[in-house]
């Protein structure tokens, strides 16, 4: 395959991944959406092939150990924005936004994947994670149709 086409063949299945998330957050109405989570997923991509892409380096080892700190900076970058979105009602002491924020983490994940052409845990990844988004949410609505999910 030619390698232009490979990469922007990564990037757009990152931007799908980030929208296929997303779509169950506009659905619910929650502050981050498709274009947010798609821009996340792009932007884990982005960094991760050009980490891929950095070749100054001769040895392999160098090669890994940055690419290595690119995927870790990345995951921990994205949990500082994941945290912006957690709010704690000070009346009820409830906390709202942790979904929210772990579908920033995974959005990056797969964002991360789609840029290694790691491509059955990306497809089982984005499965999944729409599995517990929309099938978990109706259990929790069943069961605890009074609250925000279970018991804290």
């Amino acid at each position: 395959m030619d390698y232009d086409f490979d990469v922007l063949l990564r990037l757009a299945a990152a931007v799908v991944a980030g929208l296929a998330i997303g779509f169950n957050r506009d659905v619910a109405h929650k502050a981050l959406g498709m274009r947010t989570l798609a821009l996340v997923a792009l932007g884990a991509a982005v960094v991760t092939i050009a980490g891929m892409e950095y070749t100054e380096l001769d040895d392999a080892a160098s090669q890994s150990r940055i690419l290595q700190g690119i995927i870790q900076g990345v995951l921990t970058g994205i949990g500082f924005l994941g945290a912006g979105a957690i709010l704690r009602d000070q009346q009820s002491q409830q906390v709202h936004g942790l979904t929210t924020a772990a579908t920033v983490w995974i959005t990056a994940a797969l964002g991360i994947g789609c840029a290694l052409g790691a491509w059955l845990p990306v497809a089982a990844g984005i499965v999944l994670s729409i599995l517990v988004l929309f099938a978990l949410e109706k259990l929790e609505q069943r069961f605890w149709p009074d609250r925000d999910g279970p018991p804290h």
